[in-house]
């Protein structure tokens, strides 16, 4: 049977590669003249004036998907030099109120729209069940099934109001692991019964609620697919996925250069297999500086439907998902584009973050004592900051701004800041100055926890603010902000200062 002269068009519009650099490269807008049907944005590519970015990559193919991981809180693109202007998924959690989590996908959506971004990798609809996950955490809306799906179905309404698809996160869930995918392959060692109950909630509320993407993670799940992880299942992709939770969306793959996948394979091998067991897009974070992997990657998916190993009809219909998402996008972010939704986010005076943000950042707050048996302000005069500051994990994509110190300075003239890491963590002198001490999931690195213990030791007045997940209580103060972000930074220093 002659395969479609198409074949090569339907190859290019599954894929969805990353570039270097705040232009689009010669080869990315001949790929996407060719037909290359998405284009993924990171931090290294947001510059001043991020929507002529897309608007030139739109020149070139009107019908691109352009997506970016724009989750708020500790993982955000757009206001990667700053901090994001909404706390994070687990402050949500812990305000538990699911109309504020819905405007908050709407403003997060608005501001994506305002840039002509057809899909967010978001939200995060993990289950976080095991309190030493390296890279889900704070991510997550929390550790109750329940409460995690009822936000999730709320982020997804809020962004999708917006005009912005949603794509939910990471199927069939990675909250239940202790390995970080980008860096090896996460085991799930949960029952069949276990997943129904725990990790697979969210994804039917999100489904129910018409999330038009989800995301699969790279994660073995010995009871759904002993020998295959998620991305290159047919069991979970389309036995579970589509055929049982009924998803008729977009299914895109984690980035495939992660390792948890590209060690076992190369890189054209894991994108056929993954198209053949059900996805739809795949997700290619790294490119070479040519675009050669791109190449190769449209070369190898056209290779396999010749030699039989990918069906040409699984092909066509993942490529038509492809198109029927851009599609959605142009009719309904184009409305609120008009509409000039942006405008809909009212910003704080005085720091120009979103006010809804700034507020849910506040009342995420949570302190032992308990604030009304504190002496208000808790800070007088200028502090020693010290920040313990672990490498931020590769969802992140580099450091972001870290903590209340430079709100502090601002409020406290003469606060003196200093950071503890991995490889140079000597305590300071400490001195007499009242003492702040920051840390993000002390509980799960033991040369922080040594250091905040023995911080504590020297100056039992120590006050610790904690931006990751909460841990035993410790110093003469424990506030934990439930998110890091540049509100929670900022709504920790007005609680200290008692502004």
């Amino acid at each position: 049977m002659p395969h479609s002269p198409d074949l090569d068009r339907l190859a290019a519009t599954v894929l969805q590669p990353g570039f270097e650099g705040t232009t689009p490269p010669g080869w990315l807008l001949r790929q996407l003249a060719d037909g290359l049907g998405g284009v993924v944005l990171f931090a290294r590519n947001i510059s001043g004036d991020t929507a002529g970015l897309v608007r030139r990559i739109r020149e070139e193919n009107p019908q691109v998907v352009v997506a970016v991981d724009e989750e708020g809180g500790t993982v955000t693109r757009l206001e990667a030099a700053t901090g994001s202007s909404w706390p994070g998924n687990a402050a949500l959690g812990l305000v538990d109120d699911l109309g504020r989590t819905e405007r908050t996908g709407r403003e997060i959506g608005s501001l994506l729209n305002a840039t002509g971004i057809t899909l967010d990798y978001a939200p995060d609809v993990d289950v976080n069940a095991d309190p030493d996950n390296p890279v889900i955490g704070i991510r997550s809306f929390g550790s109750d099934p329940d409460l995690v799906a009822r936000h999730a179905a709320a982020w997804i309404s809020g962004l999708q109001s917006a005009g912005v698809a949603a794509c939910a996160k990471h199927f069939p869930g990675h909250g239940d692991t202790v390995t970080d995918s980008h860096l090896a392959l996460p085991a799930v060692h949960a029952s069949r019964e276990l997943l129904e109950r725990r990790d697979l909630p969210p994804f039917r509320a999100a489904v129910a609620a018409g999330v038009r993407a989800i995301m699969c993670g790279h994660l073995m799940v010995p009871s759904l697919d002993p020998g295959l992880p998620a991305t290159l299942s047919p069991r979970v992709l389309t036995g579970l996925l589509r055929e049982e939770l009924g998803f008729e969306g977009l299914l895109v793959t984690d980035a495939i250069e992660m390792k948890a996948v590209a060690a076992l394979m190369p890189q054209p091998r894991i994108a056929v297999r993954a198209l053949a067991a059900g996805a739809d897009a795949i997700c290619v974070g790294a490119s070479s500086p040519g675009g050669e992997n791109v190449s190769e990657l449209r070369a190898a998916i056209v290779r396999a439907v010749h030699e039989g190993a990918l069906d040409e009809a699984r092909l066509a219909e993942a490529a038509g998902r492809v198109r029927a998402l851009a599609a959605w996008h142009e009719r309904e972010g184009h409305v609120e584009r008009v509409a000039g939704r942006a405008a809909d986010i009212e910003l704080d005076a005085e720091h120009g973050v979103s006010l809804l943000g700034l507020d849910t950042a506040r009342r995420a707050l949570r302190a032992t004592p308990d604030a009304g048996s504190l002496a208000r302000p808790v800070l007088t005069r200028a502090p020693l900051v010290i920040e313990m500051s672990a490498r931020p994990h590769q969802a992140i994509g580099g450091a972001v701004p870290y903590g209340p110190g430079e709100a502090l300075a601002a409020t406290l003239p003469g606060t003196a800041r200093t950071t503890l890491t991995p490889a140079l963590h000597d305590l300071p002198e400490l001195g007499d100055s009242p003492l702040v001490v920051v840390t993000h999931d002390a509980h799960r690195h033991a040369w922080m926890a040594r250091a905040l213990a023995e911080v504590v030791l020297r100056r039992p007045d120590a006050i610790v603010v904690e931006m990751g997940l909460p841990g035993t209580p410790t110093g003469a103060v424990y506030l934990t902000t439930g998110g890091n972000s540049r509100v929670s930074a900022l709504a920790a220093a007005e609680w200290l200062t008692g502004r």
